[in-house]
């Protein structure tokens, strides 16, 4: 997309953006600054930086990069919404040469089906194989 990149060093990633974002998520409230650290350090994570090389977005897979992933903590900045860069960071994600021929990439949205669909996402089938261990409040125990 002009005028911006997505790059997938963790080097590159701008850990205060994410961490200043994701602590306030409806998903992550209250995370730890150690414990995001920690998940994007084990993490296939993947950054949209503007023209200026700013953070705008992010997003992170929990994979083998064989089987299975999970697709986590994706964002665009309130700022940068509207131009088409969560649509473009999710098609780059599941295009990325590394991530193909997986079984199965999975992920928990509660607003954004509409986005997710588009690039092949579909409900669970058989939820009912699922199982987890769920600690909602975990960051504020």
């Amino acid at each position: 997309m002009k005028g911006f990149n997505i790059r997938t060093n963790i080097d590159d990633m701008d850990f205060d953006t994410v961490y200043q974002f994701l602590s306030q998520s409806y998903w992550a409230k209250g995370i730890p600054r150690t414990t995001l650290r920690k998940a994007m350090m084990n993490s296939f994570c993947f950054g949209v930086f503007d023209e200026q090389e700013k953070q705008v977005g992010f997003a992170r897979l929990i994979t083998d990069k064989a089987t299975f992933a999970y697709l986590a903590d994706v964002f665009i900045l309130e700022s940068h919404r509207g131009m088409g860069l969560s649509k473009w960071l999710v098609e780059i994600i599941v295009k990325h040469p590394e991530l193909q021929g997986l079984r199965r990439m999975v992920l928990a949205t509660k607003d954004a089906h509409g986005l997710y669909s588009q690039y092949g996402f579909k409900s669970i089938e058989n939820p009912e194989m699922l199982m987890q261990i769920w600690q909602p409040s975990i960051y504020s125990d």
